[in-house]
């Protein structure tokens, strides 16, 4: 039960921000929108408010915004083919931009609730390097190796990035004074070079957005990376995950508590607005690529092409989910006795 209510909450609130992200930007330049509903299936309610109907349906999954002319002809003036293509781009790249919102948001949270890392140590480990050289808590690391560090980040960076076969120079600020300590870093879990210190975490507003920010930026990169080793030919199918993999990662997130169950709808929301905009057919960065060429050329290419192209791309994309989700449940072992 965890579990479902869980992926219906992560799976709800992901995609209404994407379709919120077309709705609102199709309002603000004048597309005419039919519908906004909130889930998919048969209606369990619905009111109109102007001339959009706002649905809520029986399957608490997802949702969809309906804009006038957007996949049939309409000689409405407010249909989606005739604003500007400007605009049309504008609200097709919403839904993934509200995306990218919705992670910044749920990463602050998180950040705020973890705390942010500062440069003042809170606690060094017994027998290491750091307490070995002298090192003790409230020391306020101000560089290393002779380079300001600033943030955390940065002393992480330079640590990590260090030979473990030469000594480390490391400058503290304790009772306003600045000292000197050399140490030999040891090798830590990761094989990476560590000195056995603790940060002090702050609770900071400002800290926290800025760590939403940060943090979206970090996943956004492992998506490049991935599509990076994608075009590589060094991704297969069991480095992917359809809806059971997803599902099954939300149940084990969430046993952990709502703050590992936000991170992973953050990671899961960036995925979704880098996959979205991939240049591939039926998504909306295919749709983006279409009207730009419009925007280059000066006229729409013919919609029966361009629908084709759609159609043979959302197929693929059924086979590629099929397969997927069939390694999801062997990898699982989903329906083990």
């Amino acid at each position: 039960m965890v579990t479902a209510m869980s992926a219906v909450f992560v799976f709800l609130m992901v995609i209404l921000f994407h379709e919120f992200g077309h709705f609102i930007v199709a309002k603000a330049v004048g597309v005419k929108v039919n519908e906004f509903s909130i889930g998919m299936g048969p209606k369990f309610f619905q009111k109109k408010k102007g001339e959009t109907k706002y649905s809520i349906r029986i399957l608490p999954i997802g949702g969809y915004v309906s804009m006038e002319g957007e996949d049939e002809g309409s000689n409405d003036p407010r249909s989606f083919a005739k604003v500007p293509v400007l605009s049309r781009i504008a609200v097709i790249a919403a839904g993934a931009i509200m995306n990218f919102i919705l992670a910044i948001i749920v990463f602050s949270i998180v950040t705020f609730h973890l705390g942010v890392p500062t440069t003042t140590i809170q606690n060094v480990q017994q027998n290491s390097p750091a307490e070995r050289a002298g090192i003790q808590s409230g020391d306020i690391i101000t560089a290393i190796d002779n380079e300001p560090t600033d943030d955390w980040d940065s002393i992480v960076e330079k640590i990590s990035s260090s030979n473990l076969d030469k000594d480390l120079k490391v400058t503290v600020l304790r009772h306003r004074e600045k000292v000197d300590y050399f140490l030999e870093p040891k090798k830590g879990e990761d094989n990476r070079p560590i000195i056995g210190i603790e940060p002090v975490l702050r609770k900071s507003f400002l800290l926290s957005i800025r760590g939403g920010f940060e943090q979206t930026w970090s996943v956004l990169k492992l998506m490049f990376g991935f599509l990076k080793m994608a075009l590589r030919g060094q991704v297969s199918t069991r480095d992917l995950s359809g809806p059971v993999g997803v599902i099954y990662t939300i149940g084990e997130a969430a046993k952990y508590g709502v703050i590992n169950l936000l991170y992973l709808m953050g990671f899961i929301s960036v995925n979704l607005g880098f996959f979205n905009l991939l240049p591939l057919p039926a998504l909306d960065g295919s749709r983006i690529v279409f009207l730009a060429i419009e925007l280059i050329r000066g006229k729409a290419i013919n919609p029966e092409r361009e629908g084709f192209i759609h159609f043979i791309g959302f197929i693929l994309l059924i086979l590629l989910m099929l397969i997927v989700t069939y390694s999801d449940i062997i990898r699982f072992n989903i329906f083990k006795g």
